[in-house]
Formats: structure tokens, sequence, C-alpha cells
């Protein structure tokens, strides 16, 4: 199979999409010929540490990439207004697909490429320069995804989306009178979508062609099970951006809260602008000792903590994929969430407890009761933590995830019944 991959967006060091991206990628090579087109920006990382068998072009955008770069750097303030970011970001995207057309353009002429994959951008509402031309032109098909967006911001916080700046929101729609979007939904052969949220997003006569594709994953040499000491004092992990929407303050007050709690640990792996406040809160309880926040850490250190800690509470409120959670349960954590968005469709009450969307004194009360009941039934933590790894380590790994993309490019290609990722 030999397949050309567009990944703007595709680093090994750079944190999520990006260290998404190219993972999933450098799994993919594993099982057929890979040639990646990627952003000049991720030259020197991709340098540093290798793609395993792919072959690496890159597309030197950074003239519209510099000033858009600067001006939503500027929108964001260091944290937030995503959506403002993202449709910035459009122009570069056009951009990069343009340029990567002209260059590969005889390749295709030639029929080099059995199909053509666009993983990154992952917003739906990113259209495709190349999905016209690949089709009509060429007779190349198109793969397009996993894409993940349009889950809305729940009622109940529209405080948390002016904290992160989330204005746009609003007019998000305008996005499906963008140049391009109509024919990206229209000329493209397979579209992988994350989730049900996703595939809402997307036009109606798309639906025989979509697949729900999760864009997560997760590498067992970093994120993995190990027997953890049956010891009576649990450790309640919290790791991600300090960010408004994932709600890291909700679990800090459930254990300030909690005289269950203290007699436990609470490690916070992370960092961002709500640190500070809960540090504070933290200080006011006086339980510095049982409490410890290390800033933020490599994935490796990451991984490190969560084969030590026995919970990971992950209280989010508006999570689009939940890579930490896919990690938190590979390592046999046992997983609280909100029954709301990722990770409503990631746990179920035989792989974790999920608390249900209300208003932030709902949930942390809720989130303090389903922590309270976890750490004082050490059987139970271990029969979900037990059940959070089977799960995953049958679903997503990036091996696994590999073979089933090969399935999909041989659907694509007409060779084979759609796949379901959940029926593997």
């Amino acid at each position: 199979m030999r397949v050309l991959i567009l990944a703007e967006s595709c680093n090994p060091e750079w944190p999520s999409l990006p260290a998404v991206t190219y993972k999933a990628i450098k799994a993919i090579a594993e099982l057929a010929e890979v040639t990646v087109a990627t952003s000049v920006r991720n030259r020197e990382n991709i340098e540093k540490v290798g793609f395993g068998r792919a072959t690496v072009e890159y597309i030197d955008t950074e003239y519209v990439a510099k000033p858009l770069y600067k001006v939503a750097t500027f929108l964001r303030g260091g944290e937030g207004a995503w959506t403002a970011v993202v449709a910035l970001q459009y122009p570069t995207y056009v951009a990069f697909e343009r340029d990567t057309y002209h260059l590969f353009r005889p390749r295709l002429a030639a029929g080099d490429f059995d199909v053509v994959h666009r993983m990154s951008p992952m917003s739906p509402t990113l259209p495709s320069y190349m999905a016209a031309p690949l089709r009509r032109r060429h007779k190349v098909p198109f793969v397009l995804g996993p894409l993940n967006g349009g889950l809305p911001w729940p009622a109940e916080f529209r405080q948390e989306r002016r904290r992160e700046r989330e204005w746009l929101t609003a007019v998000r729609g305008a996005y499906k009178l963008l140049p391009y979007r109509s024919s990206t939904y229209r000329d493209a052969t397979a579209i992988l979508a994350s989730f049900e949220h996703t595939i809402r997003d997307l036009p109606e006569q798309t639906a025989p062609r979509t697949m729900n594709f999760p864009e997560v994953g997760f590498d067992p040499a970093l994120f993995s099970s190990e027997q953890r000491p049956d010891a009576p004092e649990k450790t309640i992990l919290i790791a991600g951006r300090m960010v408004p929407y994932k709600m890291p303050d909700v679990t800090v007050e459930a254990f300030a809260r909690s005289p269950i709690l203290q007699k436990h640990r609470l490690v916070v792996v992370g960092d961002g602008p709500l640190r500070a406040s809960m540090e504070e809160r933290i200080r006011s309880a006086q339980l510095e000792q049982r409490v410890e926040f290390t800033g933020k850490l490599t994935q490796a250190q990451v991984g490190e903590w969560m084969r030590r800690a026995d919970i990971f509470a992950f209280p989010t409120i508006r999570e689009l994929g939940a890579g930490a959670l896919i990690e938190a349960m590979a390592s046999g954590m046992a997983c609280v969430t909100v029954d709301y968005g990722a990770p409503a469709l990631l746990i179920d009450a035989d792989r974790g407890v999920k608390v249900p969307l209300g208003d932030k004194e709902s949930i942390t009360v809720a989130v303090q009761h389903a922590l309270e009941e976890l750490v004082q039934d050490p059987a139970r933590l271990r029969r979900l933590g037990d059940g959070a790894r089977r799960h995953v380590e049958q679903l997503y790994t990036w091996d696994a995830k590999a073979k089933l993309t090969l399935d999909i490019y041989e659907w694509a290609l007409g060779r084979r019944p759609k796949p379901d990722f959940w029926q593997r």
C-alpha cells in the first residue's frame, strides 16, 4: 500500500494533536509505504528522533503561518480562544495543501500513490484544497480524518467559556461558508470522525462514507499497568493542562473538603493558569503534606506517575478526544469523569465512574463522593482499573489502530466492506 499522508501538524515533542499525529503515522509506516508531507516547523524535532520507516517531505508555508501565529498568540493571551485560533489557521492549511499538491502532482499523475490521507488538521471546520483534484483529475481515493470537533459548551459553564475566551463559538457555523468546504465532503472517499459529537457535525450525505474512529491512542512502552502494592493509602492523580474547561480545581476542592480523602494523597501533574489558585486552596486548608504539585512533566514522567497512582480524576466538561484518559486507562487506573463528551463514551460501569453533568458545585460534590467510595473499596478500584486496561489494550494501541487504518484504505479502494472500530 503506497500512501501519501498530509499532516501539517505533526511533531513528536509537541503535546496533543502534533504528537498524536506523529505516533499514528509512524505506526502506519510499519505496515505501508508512507510518504508524509508536513510543515517545515516540525523538521528539527522529527530529525532529532527520526520517523521510523516513513519518508518525509517538508512544506514551507511560514510566509503565511508566522504572521497568523502572532495574531493567534495575541488573542489567546497564553491560553484559550481555541475556536479563534483554529479559524485563523485556515489560510495556513489551504496554503499547505496547495503547495503540497503542486509538489506531488507529477507523482499523483504517474500513479505513485494508492491513497491520499489527510490526518491533520483534525478540526471538521478546516476544509481540504486537495480533495477535489484528487478525485476529479487523479482518481485517487481521499481519506479524511480522524476529525474531532463540534462538541457544544454545556449551558452551565458560561463563565468557564468566557475564561477560555471562546467568544467565537457563537458564530462557529460560519465555517460552512468557507471555500473548499463543499468539495471536501463531496469528494472525500472515506471520512474518519471521532465520537458521535463529531459525526453530528458533518453533512448528512456523508454518513455512508463516515466511520467512527477516535483519534486518540497510547504507547504501551510509556503507559502500562504494573502490579500496585495494596497499600491502605491511595494516590489520586490529576494530569493535564490546568485550564478552566478541564476543571482540575474541582478535584482539588473535593479533596480539600473531605476528611476521608485527606487520609490519602493527591498529585497534580501539569501547569496552567489555574495552578496558583489551586495551590492557594491547598495552603489555606493546610494540606501541603498530602498534596504534591509537580509542574509540567515529560510523557515518560507522566507514565511513571500513572503506574504509581490508583485513581485518575478527570472531571473535564468539554473534552473532544481525552488522550490523557486513554493513557490512564492503559496504566490500569480507576477513572472518574463527567458524563459528557469523549470521556462519556470511553468509560462505562466496568472501567470507571461517570458523574452527571451539572453545574460546578454539583460536579464537585459528585466527584468527592465517587473518590471517597473508591478509596474505601480497594477491590472495586482494582476491578475498574483492570477493566479499563483490557479495553484500551484491545482498541487503542498505535499498532492496533495502524492495522485498522490499513483496512480503511482497502475499504476506500473498494476492496473490502466498511470496517467497524468498535467490533474488532
